[in-house]
């Protein structure tokens, strides 16, 4: 950990707690439009810690999560440094929208440039004035618009650094995902730095159960890098292997029986495919056993829309 941490002129010395804001660029109204950062510093030296939200701008609960956290002075460190940035995508947040304007996604955009678009840019800010401080990262993400996601990490589970990094936040459910290209995740992981993603809930609405798990994952997290002192216990996790999802084999009218976290058995009944007119009456089956980590909650759906996503092959419980 270095003594003094510089992000954009601004120097952040040990046993400082500062905000601090990066400019990234201006409105169509001429309103700038700046990235806050929360910087909590530790006199003894340890790990950098960075937590990130708000990556898509409709993506509240992690927003919500880190908000909390700096509300109620949850991070400040007894050793190292943690740097959180509640909310990244400034301009999808205040669009409810997921990406940016122009239609660009920050989370398709690394590892950015300088004289790239908007999107490409800011995921640029990202990669160079942030990371290089970094030893490990939590990004915090939601489900889409009308897709709940269950409370969960995911992570390539081949690399010991992240199977370290999620087993410590301890989340109900870690799922094995390879990384995908121009994510910030992969140009984390491309840099050296393990970044795992968390997600949890729905777009534009606070599931309080997601929120909760954020924040308990976090504490935990930081308790195992010895950050803060050590006063919870781990939960059960339960780690898979594969995530696929069940897709509508008709369009029509989705109803579902089964919930979020639910167990299932391969064949169970997870819902019902009908039509508006009392024609169609169509069972949805699970293909795997395994558990309900996604849901679809929007009622009318196209053939081959996603319906139910599923965790499956199970590795092991921790």
């Amino acid at each position: 950990m270095s003594d003094i941490i510089e992000i954009n002129g601004y120097r952040i010395g040990r046993g400082e707690q500062q905000a601090i804001e990066l400019n990234i660029a201006r409105l169509p109204t001429h309103t700038n439009i700046d990235l806050p950062i929360h910087l909590y510093r530790a006199e003894e030296d340890g790990p950098v810690l960075l937590l990130t939200g708000g990556l898509h701008g409709d993506e509240i609960n992690g927003i919500e999560i880190l908000r909390r956290m700096i509300h109620n002075q949850m991070l400040m460190p007894r050793k190292g440094t943690v740097i959180a940035m509640p909310l990244v995508n400034t301009y999808g947040f205040i669009q409810n929208i997921r990406g940016l304007p122009d239609g660009k996604d920050i989370n398709r955009s690394f590892p950015g440039s300088q004289t790239g678009s908007l999107a490409s840019l800011m995921a640029h800010t990202l990669m160079n004035q942030i990371l290089p401080h970094v030893d490990l990262g939590i990004d915090f993400h939601t489900g889409g618009e009308a897709r709940a996601n269950y409370p969960q990490i995911r992570c390539d589970w081949s690399l010991k650094r992240n199977r370290d990094i999620a087993k410590a936040f301890s989340p109900p459910v870690i799922v094995n995902s390879s990384v995908l290209d121009n994510t910030f995740r992969k140009a984390a992981q491309d840099n050296g730095t393990p970044v795992l993603v968390y997600e949890g809930g729905e777009a534009l609405r606070f599931d309080e159960l997601a929120i909760q798990e954020g924040i308990d994952g976090t504490l935990r997290l930081m308790e195992y890098l010895e950050m803060i002192p050590a006063t919870t216990d781990p939960q059960q996790t339960e780690i898979y292997e594969a995530s696929p999802w069940i897709r509508a084999e008709y369009g029509g009218l989705f109803r579902h029986e089964a919930e979020l976290g639910d167990h299932v058995e391969e064949g169970q009944l997870l819902g019902y495919i009908s039509d508006p007119y009392g024609d169609l009456w169509a069972e949805v089956q699970s293909h795997k056993e395994g558990r309900i980590i996604g849901l679809n909650n929007a009622p009318v759906v196209y053939k081959g829309d996603a319906l139910v996503h599923i965790a499956c092959d199970f590795i092991k419980t921790v």
